[in-house]
């Protein structure tokens, strides 16, 4: 039964990440490059990468469906019993060139660890100058996909999503959220259904933001106060990411697991914003969630 789940979860990632290519393309106007692993132990996957093109300075769009024995430490970490494991998602991040356009990551998967499985996922934002009405728009068509499927999803997925993508160290948030969950099981059917669902609503939660924004003007300094947030990105998926923990602990193509790390980004002293400017605006939302819908 768990092989049929397997197969069914795989075929469906390879899939998005089919369809997904093919759509930030026609957005960008440019193609995404290919590239092929395999990973020493068992599986492997395509990693799609865009960089230096007409919006997006740098993405990435990975697929893989990986196997085999964890290492003490993971085993551990995770339910089941036993040490195999196997692992199918998607993972897709984009930095757009311009500072008015928002960084964003999606991430959808499958893992199953000894007689447990469980689904994974989730999308979340993360804006260089607030535009509130497209944080209600993303939050919207998250709100939309989970109503569809329980009426406590939402809920329940946006506060783990503020609570994951956040930096201690620093007492803000990565982004304005979104969703994210772990650990999901039941009905595999039934779950099946969300996570589908939720894979495929990505594109209608995004594009319409990066569409609307990519022709707006911006200054150098903005440009500046962009790589220092991207500062700020950097450290979240290297101190905190599960993700990337758990690609680089089962020998996972390191490559392809930090193409989440833009291109660019700085780490000046202490910054500070301006009082009242657009800058501290960002800075005043990601201090404490908000509720966008």
């Amino acid at each position: 039964m768990t092989q049929r789940f397997q197969s069914r979860c795989a075929a469906h990632i390879y899939a998005v990440q089919d369809r997904l290519t093919q759509a930030l393309a026609g957005l960008d106007g440019r193609p995404f490059s290919e590239y092929f692993w395999q990973r020493p132990g068992g599986g492997g996957g395509r990693t799609r990468i865009l960089q230096d093109g007409n919006l997006f300075e740098k993405g990435g769009v990975n697929a893989s469906e990986v196997f085999g024995e964890l290492n003490d430490e993971l085993a551990r970490q995770l339910p089941g019993e036993g040490r195999e494991f196997y692992a199918t998602g998607i993972s897709l991040v984009l930095h757009p060139g311009s500072p008015m356009v928002p960084t964003v990551h999606c991430n959808f998967r499958f893992v199953q660890k000894g007689n447990r499985w469980w689904f994974g996922g989730g999308a979340d934002l993360t804006p260089y100058y607030l535009f509130e009405e497209d944080a209600r728009h993303f939050h919207a068509v998250w709100k939309e996909v989970c109503d569809r499927h329980h009426p406590e999803y939402y809920g329940r997925f946006k506060k783990q999503c503020d609570e994951y993508f956040f930096l201690p160290h620093r007492g803000e948030a990565r982004g304005l959220g979104g969703i994210f969950f772990d650990y999901l099981e039941g009905d595999f059917e039934a779950l099946f259904r969300f996570w589908t669902d939720a894979a495929g609503s990505f594109l209608k939660s995004y594009v319409p933001i990066a569409e609307k924004r990519r022709g707006a003007p911006y200054r150098p300094e903005q440009r500046q106060f962009q790589l220092f947030r991207r500062g700020r990105y950097v450290e979240f998926n290297l101190l905190y990411d599960r993700g990337t923990v758990f690609g680089l602990k089962t020998g996972g193509r390191a490559e392809s697991i930090l193409m989440s790390l833009p291109p660019e980004a700085c780490f000046p002293y202490d910054y500070t914003p301006a009082p009242g400017s657009w800058e501290e605006k960002l800075l005043e939302a990601l201090r404490q969630p908000r509720d966008w819908v």
